[in-house]
């Protein structure tokens, strides 16, 4: 596992204490965990993937006081579009990724640096994920989802399936099971169980939660803008981002006006009432 120092940043404009909850539409409870929650890990397969798909939502969470730690699973090396850059690329992902993390108030990312285009569900990966998890011990993890969107492929990568596997298994049972990846237990990450998945980038019909993220739009463009080897053309990444944003709010029941959302697929792992066994 390669980390990096935390960067410790705030995007917040104003004390956290002074900022309302987070509006949402859909599940009401998933929307009360967003109002609870302390520590969030986002999981996705390359850089970009999370300021694309929970930018606004991960900024928002940001200015109010929430630790969010980053986790990328491959180094995007297949990404890009200069011949001469490949040498250089996977730093570069980095940097950019390090940068727009630091701009969306994120307090650390992690890099697995599994090769892109070739990320797979395995025991090595999710016991990683595993243990992050267990050291973190967040309220929410979010993460890109595991099934295949076909009204837009580009959305369903292969590795963005795959990252939405892994951190599905581990989730359950893995993180909450003790005798699941023991040398975890030895080294001092004891099992405990994950409230909440929040899935992005899934089918649209999974949809049940959409988040107001109108106060983030600009950090959430802010760090897409930082991507600069992935975006031939800058302008229409950010119209095409502002359409969907809009679109998203357009499809919400909300008790104000509100005109920029993201999606997610809100999965409760574990609730009041939940019985388990492994």
């Amino acid at each position: 596992m390669t980390e990096h120092p935390a960067t410790e940043t705030s995007s917040a404009e104003s004390p956290a204490a002074a900022l309302p909850s987070l509006a949402f539409s859909g599940d009401s409870r998933a929307g009360a965990a967003l109002a609870d929650v302390r520590t969030a890990l986002v999981f996705f397969a390359h850089p970009d993937d999370v300021d694309f798909g929970a930018g606004g939502t991960v900024a928002c969470l940001a200015r109010r006081g929430v630790k969010v730690v980053y986790c990328v699973m491959t180094d995007g090396d297949a990404g890009g579009f200069d011949d001469d850059s490949r040498a250089a690329i996977v730093e570069t992902r980095r940097a950019e990724q390090r940068r727009a993390a630091e701009i969306a108030g994120a307090a650390d990312v992690v890099f697995l640096g599994e090769r892109d285009g070739y990320l797979a569900p395995s025991h090595e990966l999710i016991g990683r994920v595993v243990a992050l998890m267990r050291e973190h011990r967040p309220q929410i993890v979010f993460s890109l989802h595991p099934e295949r969107a076909w009204s837009s492929l580009h959305r369903s990568h292969p590795d963005h399936l795959a990252c939405g596997e892994i951190v599905t298994r581990a989730a359950f049972p893995a993180v909450e099971n003790n005798y699941a990846y023991e040398h975890l237990r030895a080294q001092g990450l004891e099992a405990y169980r994950l409230p909440w998945l929040f899935l992005f980038a899934g089918p649209d019909e999974r949809t049940n939660l959409r988040v107001d993220v109108t106060e983030a739009v600009d950090t959430k463009l802010r760090a897409l803008d930082v991507h600069l080897s992935q975006h031939p053309d800058p302008e229409a990444m950010r119209e095409t981002v502002r359409a969907q944003l809009r679109a998203s709010a357009d499809s919400g029941q909300w008790a104000a006006p509100v005109t920029a959302a993201e999606e997610f697929h809100a999965v409760c792992v574990n609730g009041p009432g939940t019985f388990a066994g492994f």
